[in-house]
């Protein structure tokens, strides 16, 4: 992946969330407070995170204990399984903070020895994207009081989508200048 492809797909990606809470506002409220303990958005996206994480295990080399690939890749597979009976609440929380993570990797990896100025776009985001995986996937509650706060009042989710979908637009514009 470019530079060019990663900075014009998270532009893309944000003008999307950003335009579903321009247009929703409210009512999307229902949906988006159901989502950290929906039974499908966690086998969706916990169950996404984790066949990508195993994909990368899989194709560990020599060096990243390459061999020892089966016996990691089976250990975190029944962890993964494991994870949907013995921890079931927050889970779709949880997967997306890991689906987070892994989709940081190929856009940091776009952005690498690229001049300075070009990726700071897109790398600030993806930083601050990194650390909000971090602190919703260590404590998931945290995500379902940051839904509680954004729609306490009725302009919150249009501002918040308006952000999102400025800063989308930013990327976008950045991705085509290159």
């Amino acid at each position: 992946m470019t530079l060019f492809q990663a900075t014009l797909f998270t532009g893309i990606a944000l003008i999307a969330v950003g335009a579903h809470f321009l247009w929703h506002g409210m009512r999307s409220a229902p949906a988006l407070k159901a989502f950290p303990r929906s039974r499908v958005a966690a086998i969706l996206l916990f169950g996404s995170a984790s066949a990508w994480f195993l994909c990368h295990v899989w194709h560990l080399g020599p060096a990243d204990f390459g061999q020892y690939r089966q016996l990691l890749f089976a250990l975190f597979g029944i962890s993964a399984l494991g994870a949907f009976y013995f921890v079931p609440d927050f889970l779709a929380v949880r997967g997306l903070a890991a689906l987070l993570l892994l989709a940081a990797q190929p856009l940091l990896n776009a952005a690498y020895m690229q001049d300075p100025a070009s990726r700071l776009f897109l790398v600030s985001f993806v930083y601050l994207t990194i650390v909000a995986a971090l602190i919703f996937g260590a404590s998931p509650y945290r995500l379902r009081d940051c839904i509680d706060w954004l729609y306490r009042g009725s302009t919150r989710p249009r501002i918040f989508g308006a952000c999102f979908a400025l800063y989308g637009a930013l990327l976008v514009a950045t991705a085509l200048k290159y």
